[in-house]
């Protein structure tokens, strides 16, 4: 617990310095963080000063069971991972209860649009560079099939950073219009498609089907639950609400384990429990209902869980390991077409579907944000072995340096004066 207690200290300072840092050069603090778990792990702070790195962040510790000596994760870790998990679920559930489903009904055309290109044009581009690779020796393990790396790697590259991009338009107060609407919804569907096609390769190597089915059929099943039933069930917590005058500590205790067993449930099924979390957010009734339990879990999530999560998995990244010119010019490649298929792809598709071409690039830039969904979903791959740790390091640069460019490319492009403010939902003023 010492260790523990530390670590969660060493990652807020460090966070808030790169957060103060990172927003003087017009960066979001969910970059500024991700910076930071990198700058904590052995690329930076493991260089400096790798024995205090490695007590304070220590990966692994030796065991002794039944006479036999192993190694296993140091009890710290799978705390800090653990609490970052929650952090991102209970940050996931509060961006659901901003969406705005009637705005989203209205743009669901040029969502189905953008999310289309965000998901077919990475994914041609993925699979081409995955058999690009597997010629040259060091990317993928030498037992995976020319159709498991390249769906895997088209995959990785379709994802969008759904927390992330979440972030960014809560710290620019977009959550609830309609370019956030669009945004949070397009990154949704393509990091559920992004999760089933990972479930699909999981399943490929394990020889086991229902995977894939039960991934795909509990995805439409519980959106379909949530939806139909959910929303009628939820409305009972804003009759709660007003018959006490607010949200007493039962009411807010039901409301999370509704979020935790639906957290749960996309998790089990295969697709990542942030899903879940926004899901049971967007169903809950909106209101003084929506904004008291907002209040109530906001500052905690956002100064001391979020954190953990966008620092954890910078703590496994090894830039040391791209050393020589080969593997640069491969990140380099890596990087182009990641942008190409996501970010020019997701423009023009909104471009087509009637954004001028300002907020169509506003849109692309944000929809080009990895960010740390496609770190889990990269250390999903590294654990199951379809890649090697120089492969798993040149997908986090690129994570990262698509995220970074995200801030300042949007804020460029956006222009909010330009447009009018969204309706406040309490007082019908602008």
């Amino acid at each position: 617990m010492l260790i523990l207690f530390l670590q969660i200290g060493a990652i807020l300072l460090t966070s808030r310095l790169f957060g103060y840092l990172g927003k003087r050069v017009g960066q979001a603090q969910a970059v500024s963080d991700m910076v930071a778990g990198i700058a904590l792990g052995p690329s930076l702070f493991g260089v400096l000063a790798p024995g205090l790195q490695g007590w304070l962040f220590p990966q692994h510790v030796a065991v002794v069971a039944a006479d036999v000596a192993k190694t296993t994760a140091h009890p710290s870790m799978t705390i800090l991972y653990s609490l970052s998990q929650l952090g991102i679920a209970l940050y996931m559930f509060i961006v659901g209860l901003d969406f705005d489903t009637a705005m989203f009904r209205s743009r669901a055309r040029s969502v189905a649009i953008v999310s289309f290109a965000g998901i077919v044009v990475p994914l041609l581009l993925g699979a081409g560079a995955a058999l690009l690779l597997l010629g040259h020796p060091g990317f993928f393990n030498a037992t995976i099939s020319p159709w498991n790396a390249a769906l895997f790697l088209a995959a990785s590259m379709s994802v969008t950073a759904f927390p992330v991009l979440a972030r960014i338009l809560d710290e620019k107060g977009l959550l609830s219009t309609r370019l956030g609407t669009m945004l949070l919804a397009a990154g949704s569907m393509d990091d559920v498609v992004a999760w089933c096609l990972l479930a699909v390769v999981l399943a490929s190597l394990n020889a086991a089907p229902s995977l894939v089915v039960l991934a795909i059929a509990g995805a439409a099943a519980y959106a379909l639950v949530m939806v139909l039933v959910g929303r009628r069930a939820f409305a009972v917590f804003a009759g709660w609400t007003d018959r006490d005058d607010g949200v007493t500590p039962s009411t807010l205790s039901i409301v999370l384990v509704v979020l935790m067993l639906s957290a749960a449930f996309t998790d089990f099924i295969g697709i990542h429990s942030v899903f879940g979390a926004f899901l049971a957010g967007a169903v809950m009734p909106r209101g003084r209902f929506a904004s008291e339990v907002r209040k109530y879990l906001e500052s905690l999530t956002t100064t001391l869980l979020l954190p953990l999560f966008f620092v954890y998995s910078g703590l496994n990244t090894r830039i040391g390991l791209l050393n020589t010119p080969m593997l640069w010019w491969w990140t380099a490649v890596i990087i182009l077409l990641a942008v190409a298929g996501k970010g020019l792809a997701c423009t023009v598709a909104a471009r087509i579907a009637g954004e001028n071409w300002r907020d169509a690039a506003a849109i692309g830039t944000l929809m080009n944000a990895r960010g740390l969904v496609e770190l889990i979903m990269l250390n999903a791959g590294l654990e199951a072995g379809v890649i090697q740790p120089t492969l798993f390091t040149i997908m986090v640069l690129m994570a990262v340096t698509t995220t970074v460019m995200a801030s300042p490319f949007f804020e460029l492009f956006h222009v909010p004066h330009l447009r009018p403010a969204p309706l406040h939902a309490a007082t019908g003023r602008r």
